[in-house]
């Protein structure tokens, strides 16, 4: 007996939802399922269908194919013994089979989950800015048999109606009332007289037969190494059985909503594979990246991971990033950092205009939401996201040339600086005294660092960051520039006023570049984390020094830029990314593990970030690459073992421990570090 292979795979549909389980396809985690439905795009997610559970019956002879853990260690039944192969390209494929010298028989099984938005004749970054879409959330579910006669195949939904966030009970006042017509079965749960979320399940061929049933205590040892409840009980309202001949095959579709299948017919299974296949070529160019990179299986996962990221919000009609799966929303950092990477390398510049344009719209007294919450919205908990929105702004006009965009833009450039130069929300604020960004709310952590446990921030970092103050450095040299350019678009303004703009911008850049040497530390070589509210000074190292050095103005000399990314190589690099904090330091956690407050402690203290990889490359461009000296002190081939062979497969997780071997942690698909590894793994000429 092999043991149950509990690596994962995920497919999303451009709305949030997912398909999401374990190559031996039991489930681990409170967020498996195959149809895991955002009803409010990208918000509202919802698990309804959790798995088929399937048998093969052969002459008399009964194979049960699935695999669950149950309360107490019970692994029932061991349908993973009957597995044989795996396959995640083009979509996620099961072999089950057995060979023996009187009967063969083999089940092969593929699962699909269509693009939603349901306007093919759109080019794909205009479909996302139309607001008259029709969006569709469905997941298809195709088997074929081939052996050495007939079998019957059952198969048994097993259902749900709960936040993804949170397990099903079994209560005696909720029950799931079901219609069956031809080929049909329509579904929707009630508890205490409030209705849930309707949605059907169709099939091509076969005799479906209620029988509701619980099945009580399914055990998820994923939640309970996190420290969360572990159990679930998930319903049954019957089952379909169907006779396959030997090269016979069998679809299903589960989809929300109910629909005529007169005026919506079941698509063919292979046709809907084709169609996301002809998306994803669309999607990637004009991008074109070498012939062999192209051909590579590591370059097609790459270029479907970064799709998977992309969604439409239906409350603004735009398009969105989901910052990672299965469990994370939007976050407007993750997003900004995320967009040069998801976007601008693949030269999808409508795309990452209307992302820009729509953050910009939450701009309030200079400051962009952190985040979103399930209902949709904005929560203004983030000191630098405005900062980072006109980085990524300077990024995207720089590859486009979309210079109009400028003007429409400015407004909000302006509005950001007003705010912080005459003081906004949780005491942000310009230092008078030498330019720099200021911030004094001991109750929040408003920095990417913004882990809190037991209600206080675990790494405060209030005072001044020197992240972000090197990305208002980099703001001001924006804004400078693009005030003179306007300035010379006499049709775009009052040139007079756009010179002294641009003048006010030159003269308080000049003065925040001569500040930021406040956080050299000459004694290690390194910048400073903070400068405290008291002008205390934290040395601890951690990998905001290198995002300081790496973004597109840089106020740091050559030399300061060589030692600092020294340092960062011997103390923080890993074959994974940076760590969050100095091993050496009395502060490190090496493991990120535990329950949420275990975990929340060890977040930003040494746990390693793949993300700040992109930060580390563009640094060490600038201060060596860009002089011939010495090439990048990264083997990238670890990664991509993770990448193809570890935790979600063809995924990139957030986080890995500190400590060696660095095992894989947290969120299972992460947007920013996906889209940073994409922005500079082709240029390093290595093809996995």
């Amino acid at each position: 007996m092999h043991d149950p292979d509990t690596r994962e795979w995920l497919l999303t549909n451009g709305l949030g939802s997912f398909a999401y389980g374990t190559v031996c396809d039991v489930r681990t985690r409170t967020y498996h399922g195959w149809l895991v439905a955002a009803i409010d795009p990208p918000q509202q997610r919802t698990l309804l269908l959790s798995h088929l559970d399937a048998s093969l019956e052969i002459d008399g002879q009964i194979f049960a194919l699935g695999t669950n853990f149950w309360a107490g260690g019970t692994i029932e039944p061991h349908g993973y013994e009957w597995l044989q192969h795996f396959e995640l390209e083009p979509v996620p494929t099961w072999v089950w089979s057995l060979e023996q010298p009187d009967r063969f028989w083999q089940l092969t099984r593929q699962i699909m989950m269509p693009y939603g938005l349901m306007e093919p004749e759109l080019p794909t970054d205009d479909i996302l800015g139309n607001a008259a879409v029709q969006i569709v959330n469905r997941v298809l579910i195709h088997y074929t048999y081939t052996g050495s006669e007939a079998a019957i195949l059952r198969l048994r939904p097993i259902i749900g109606d709960r936040s993804f966030h949170h397990q099903q009970q079994a209560e005696p006042d909720l029950d799931f009332a079901q219609l069956v017509v031809t080929q049909q079965l329509l579904l929707q749960s009630n508890q205490a007289g409030q209705v849930g979320t309707p949605w059907q399940l169709r099939w091509t061929h076969g005799f479906y037969k209620p029988d509701k049933v619980w099945y009580r205590n399914y055990h998820y040892p994923e939640e309970k190494q996190r420290g969360l409840y572990d159990y679930e009980d998930l319903f049954s309202p019957g089952y379909l059985s169907t006779i396959l001949q030997p090269g016979e095959s069998l679809t299903l579709e589960a989809r929300t909503g109910w629909t005529d299948p007169n005026t919506s017919p079941l698509l063919s299974f292979d046709r809907v594979v084709q169609a996301k296949q002809q998306r994803l070529a669309r999607c990637s160019l004009p991008f074109s990246p070498s012939p062999q990179a192209s051909a590579s299986l590591t370059h097609r996962r790459l270029l479907h991971a970064v799709d998977q990221f992309i969604t439409y919000r239906t409350a603004t009609a735009s398009p969105a990033i989901v910052a990672g799966y299965p469990w994370f929303n939007e976050r407007v950092r993750d997003t900004l950092v995320a967009l040069p990477g998801l976007t601008l390398v693949t030269q999808r510049f409508s795309l990452a205009r209307q992302l820009l344009e729509s953050l910009g719209r939450y701009c309030q007294q200079g400051l962009l939401p952190g985040t979103f919450m399930d209902d949709g919205r904005p929560l203004y908990n983030s000191l630098d996201a405005s900062l980072w929105w006109i980085e990524t702004l300077g990024l995207y006009l720089e590859a486009s040339k979309d210079w109009v965009f400028v003007t429409e833009q400015y407004p909000i450039v302006k509005q950001i600086y007003k705010a912080f130069t005459a003081g906004t929300f949780y005491n942000v604020r310009i230092d008078a005294s030498d330019g720099l960004v200021i911030w004094d709310d001991p109750t929040m952590a408003l920095t990417w660092m913004d882990a809190c446990v037991d209600g206080r921030p675990v790494t405060p970092r209030r005072g001044k960051p020197i992240e972000v103050n090197a990305l208002w450095y980099s703001a001001l040299c924006w804004a400078s520039q693009w005030s003179k350019q306007l300035e010379i678009d006499a049709a775009t303004a009052n040139p007079v006023s756009l010179s002294n703009q641009a003048r006010r911008y030159t003269q308080q850049a000049e003065q925040v570049k001569m500040s930021l040497q406040k956080f050299w530390n000459g004694d290690s070589g390194y910048l400073y984390d903070v400068i405290e509210p008291d002008d205390r000074t934290d040395a601890r190292i951690r990998p905001n020094a290198v995002l300081a050095i790496s973004l597109s103005h840089c106020a740091f000399t050559h030399n300061q830029g060589r030692q600092i990314l020294q340092i960062a190589r011997d103390r923080l690099l890993t074959p994974y990314g940076l760590r969050s904090l100095d091993p050496t330091d009395r502060g490190y956690i090496g493991h990120y593990v535990g329950n949420p407050r275990q975990r929340d402690l060890a977040y930003h203290q040494g746990t390693v970030w793949s993300w700040l990889l992109g930060s580390f490359i563009r640094a060490w461009e600038r201060f060596y690459e860009a002089k011939g000296t010495e090439p990048l002190p990264f083997d990238w081939q670890p990664l991509f073992d993770h990448f193809n062979q570890q935790a979600c497969l063809g995924c990139f997780s957030e986080v890995f421990d500190g400590d060696f071997p660095h095992t894989p942690r947290g969120a299972l698909a992460q947007a920013n570090t996906t889209a940073e590894v994409l922005r500079y793994w082709l240029k390093s000429e290595v093809i996995f």
